[in-house]
């Protein structure tokens, strides 16, 4: 590409040769007054549809930025259908949970509360922002999905039967049937009758409980797996799991 690229940016809009919309609030801030673009500058936008798409800044205002989109880039790829569900954490931790998460692929991301989850309120919106700040960096061309947090009991009763769970128990390693993550994937992915779609889940400090345990046990998709002898803090048994996960199954 000859053309000095200054942004990328996720948008809603439908993205197409010769589509003009104008850019405000948080993006028109940030191209105008962060960035200092002026007209003429060439920026990348994708929306998680349409693919990558090189378009014009050509007029700025006070926080504003019209858009004229130029040439597609590169068509839209297919990405891994990888949930991750995880037991609410502090803030910190938590967007740095969220920006892993999303570099490394995921396709939604859902809190679960359960017996010994400290936080029980998150606010939706400061995660997808969160993870479409993450999607711009890491050149990925999806969002991952942002659900509302849910009861653990209520998420498994509803579970959809072709999607896999992939069971992070931290107290695994002392069960026999419980696999590490290469031999549980590969034993899966032997089955060739079964689907493709997967979640990852991950309990909270001081982890599930044993009657969410063998609840989570119970159901007819889970694989139970060990993330090795040490007990791994909640954002790194995220990086941890995904990352194997990526390593057998994934778009590696």
């Amino acid at each position: 590409m000859s053309k000095s690229i200054k942004a990328r940016l996720y948008v809603e809009n439908d993205l197409c040769a010769g589509a003009e919309f104008l850019l405000s609030g948080n993006q028109g801030h940030y191209l105008v007054n962060v960035m200092r673009l002026k007209a003429g500058i060439f920026i990348l936008l994708f929306n998680g549809r349409d693919g990558e798409w090189l378009a014009e800044i050509v007029k700025v205002g006070k926080g504003k930025a019209s858009i004229v989109v130029r040439d597609n880039i590169m068509a839209q790829r297919v990405e891994p259908d990888l949930w991750y569900l995880f037991a609410p954490i502090k803030k910190a931790r938590l967007d740095y949970m969220v920006e892993k998460a999303t570099e490394l692929g995921v396709s939604l991301i859902r809190p679960v509360l359960t017996e010994r989850t400290n936080l029980d309120r998150l606010k939706e919106d400061k995660i997808r922002a969160h993870a479409i700040e993450a999607a711009e960096q890491c050149e990925r061309f999806t969002v991952p999905t942002v659900e509302p947090m849910i009861k653990l009991d209520k998420l498994l009763m509803a579970w959809p039967e072709d999607r896999l769970i992939m069971f992070c128990d931290e107290e695994g390693d002392q069960d026999p049937n419980c696999f590490s993550v290469g031999k549980a994937i590969d034993e899966v992915n032997a089955w060739q009758e079964r689907p493709r779609k997967w979640a990852i889940l991950i309990g909270p400090e001081g982890g599930f409980s044993p009657a969410e345990r063998t609840l989570i046990r119970q159901q007819a998709n889970v694989v139970p797996v060990t993330l090795g002898p040490r007990i791994l803090r909640a954002d790194t048994a995220a990086v941890a799991a995904i990352t194997l996960w990526q390593s057998f199954a994934g778009d590696w």
